[in-house]
């Protein structure tokens, strides 16, 4: 049976004393960084699985000339994006946060928008792809800045890798997007 989330009240502090008691993990860090950090990667990961399902979306609905290059493409990319999720989720736990429980909780929290198209073109799904990607990247540089202002260096090391894949990927999709005068796309 599914539970339903409930407004906050007053016995929330005790409820949320208990999940510290039994959740918590010791860290250095202060409170204010815990909480700061983990809404930062919280909202990475939400990010992450909505980017994840969406480049499967497009991977399984490719189509054309080209198919199975980008079929490849997409599915390379997906498990690079899918592998981030465990280690994303296991740092904020390792700072002594919370991190989502469900479907719902990343959609209210992802930032990343939906393709729920019957058909997209090819181009087009590289060319959103792509863009999704360039908006993760600078949405990881911003939890960088989060890190460095709480001095948490190993989640900021984590971000950097992430940075550089992200990065990788944009590039790939816009070098796919790319228009060449007098070529045949």
């Amino acid at each position: 049976m599914a539970r339903k989330a409930q407004a906050p009240s007053a016995s929330s502090g005790r409820e949320s004393a208990h999940v510290r008691e039994h959740l918590g993990t010791p860290t250095d860090l202060k409170g204010a960084a815990t909480r700061d950090i983990s809404a930062a990667m919280n909202g990475l990961l939400a990010d992450v699985f909505a980017l994840y399902v969406k480049t499967k979306n497009f991977h399984w609905h490719m189509s054309g000339p080209h198919f199975r290059d980008y079929h490849l493409l997409l599915d390379e990319q997906s498990d690079q994006i899918f592998a981030m999720t465990d280690p994303m989720a296991e740092r904020v736990r390792k700072i002594g946060g919370n991190t989502l429980h469900s479907i719902g909780e990343i959609a209210r929290q992802k930032r990343v928008m939906d393709n729920d198209a019957d058909y997209v073109e090819p181009h087009a799904m590289l060319a959103e792809l792509r863009d999704d990607n360039a908006d993760l990247a600078k949405r990881l540089r911003e939890a960088h800045g989060v890190c460095d202002e709480h001095g948490d260096v190993a989640t900021a090391s984590l971000l950097e890798v992430w940075i550089d894949e992200t990065e990788r990927r944009t590039w790939f999709l816009f070098e796919s997007t790319r228009t060449h005068p007098g070529a045949n796309s």
